[in-house]
């Protein structure tokens, strides 16, 4: 048997994380590894496609296996490619009687036992994600990791300020910030409460609390974020345009706050991938909206937020938070158009007019490396000609990206990509086929809906239904293998307007 295994020093102190003697803030999101139709089971292609989303696509330093040990084929890819994880025993909230703590005790040593070979992997969480405290349980368990593995600190997700610290970092689910939300309902309803509590913090200007006043204690210590947002502010990647410029800047106010305090080692979003629950948790279709994606692994506005935080090295980000039309925002018009973006300014043009050249808003987000864009100004009224827009981004006064929007978008062509073309017989293997309804610029329609139907043939089979709607535009479904060498033939059609569209997919 062969175990790879890496070296790397990684240390959070109270001034914040440092990974081989150099500091970095910790930017992250939590990850279920759910996947539409099939649940947790997926094999290894897919594993390391979500450790690539994550650190390739949307720019992380970080993740958290929230609220389990995942994959090792996702641990992995994490340690091919740098991505540093936060892994913690399975557990929500509850604790158990005797034979249930035992359990949660034999949690924490295979867990570690399992993956303590793996370079990625600093922190490890000994302590049931939002339970109470329980000083035996949860001493046990720091000493059980400290044993097994003196090199990583511990730590324990909890939700309550005040808390027993007998980890080595205080590790803090920070939902504070609701965008006023709090204030509204404490005025509308009666015995207003959350489970968490925030009492006497405005949740509407306060980004993250400072450590101090969760921890409760009169000395500085080592202090991570592990979730923010998520339930506070649940968003559809296909939701009204108002709501979804809402959501990206949540992630945007608590970023900045956590980059403004050199106390906070970092902060890790709730969460990246919407994902299937139960009705006692999600909307009414059982599906938990609280990702930067959706669970197709299809971006909502807010994964830019986070993309945009890159050097312009790596990848040149802008992404206006706008569907262009006239009537989708309350009142009608598009201002405030924010546009996340790692350029150094963005010129605006409406129509054959040249509105200005904007700047990242270092006032509002003074902390974070690229702040968003934020055009405040378009004149014009209901029953005024609309116009189409142009976007450009400039790098050091040169252009570096453009962007093209019509007034009138005429559905164009149908694209339909996979993630990979070469897939492996043997053991079972799967892609991600993506599909597109695009305009004559290039953009997704995200008001089309109409259905395609997908065909399979070869040594291929669909996972999930045969006929489905485009949601905003754009769809996604996985192909399996069945374990012979060949090809799979997969056809897209959509009758309605595009025709269809064929891919040649080879196993070998």
């Amino acid at each position: 048997m062969t175990v790879r295994f890496g070296f790397r020093e990684a240390e959070f102190q109270p001034d914040g994380f440092y990974l081989n003697g150099r500091k970095i803030k910790l930017l992250g999101l939590n990850r279920h590894q759910s996947y539409p139709y099939v649940g947790y089971a997926m094999p290894k292609r897919a594993q390391h496609r979500d450790a690539d989303v994550l650190k390739e696509e949307l720019g992380l330093n970080m993740v958290r296996t929230s609220h389990y040990p995942q994959s090792r084929h996702f641990l992995d890819r994490c340690d091919e490619i740098g991505l540093l994880v936060f892994e913690e025993i399975p557990g929500w909230q509850h604790i158990g009687g005797e034979a249930w703590k035992e359990q949660a005790v034999r949690d924490v040593e295979d867990m570690i036992i399992r993956d303590r070979n793996h370079p990625s992997i600093v922190i490890w969480g000994v302590r049931i994600n939002e339970s109470q405290d329980d000083h035996d349980l949860y001493t046990r368990t720091n000493e059980l990791a400290r044993k097994l593995d003196p090199t990583r600190a511990t730590g324990g997700v909890r939700y309550i300020v005040g808390s027993e610290l007998l980890e080595d970092v205080y590790t803090i689910n920070d939902f504070v910030h609701d965008g006023g939300h709090k204030k509204y309902l404490a005025k509308e309803i009666r015995n207003f409460d959350t489970y968490d509590d925030t009492e006497g913090v405005d949740g509407e200007t306060t980004g993250l609390r400072q450590p101090s006043l969760v921890t409760k204690l009169d000395y500085p210590v080592p202090y991570l974020v592990t979730e923010y947002n998520g339930h506070m502010y649940p968003t559809k990647r296909f939701d009204q345009e108002e709501r979804v410029m809402e959501h990206a800047l949540r992630h945007t106010r608590v970023q900045n706050a956590s980059y403004a305090d050199e106390g906070i080692a970092g902060a890790i979003g709730w969460c990246a991938f919407d994902y299937n629950t139960h009705a006692d948790f999600g909307s009414g279709d059982k599906i938990c909206y609280h990702g930067v994606m959706d669970m197709f692994r299809l971006p909502k506005f807010a994964a830019s937020v986070y993309r945009s935080q890159k050097n312009v090295e790596q990848e040149i980000v802008m992404e206006p938070v706008t569907y262009w039309s006239r009537g989708e925002r309350n009142i009608g018009g598009i201002v405030p158009l924010v546009v996340f973006t790692n350029c150094d300014e963005v010129e605006f043009i409406y129509g054959d007019e040249r509105k200005g050249v904007y700047r990242p808003n270092r006032e509002k987000y003074p902390a974070l490396p690229h702040p968003p864009v934020v055009i405040d100004e378009l004149t014009g009224h209901w029953g005024m000609k609309w116009e189409d827009a142009v976007f450009i981004g400039y790098v050091d006064g040169q252009e570096v990206i453009r962007k093209y929007y019509s007034r009138n978008p005429v559905p164009t062509e149908l694209r339909v990509a996979a993630d990979d073309m070469v897939l492996e017989a043997g053991d079972w293997d799967v892609t991600r086929v993506v599909v597109d309804a695009l305009d004559e610029y290039g953009n997704a329609l995200p008001f089309y809906a109409d259905p395609v139907s997908v065909e399979v043939e070869g040594v291929g089979e669909l996972i999930g239904p045969s006929s489905l709607s485009l949601i905003g535009g754009r769809i996604a479904f996985w192909i399996r293998t069945k374990g012979e060498a060949g090809n799979i033939r997969v056809k897209v059609s959509a009758p309605s307007r595009f025709g269809s569209q064929e891919l040649s997919i080879h196993v070998q």
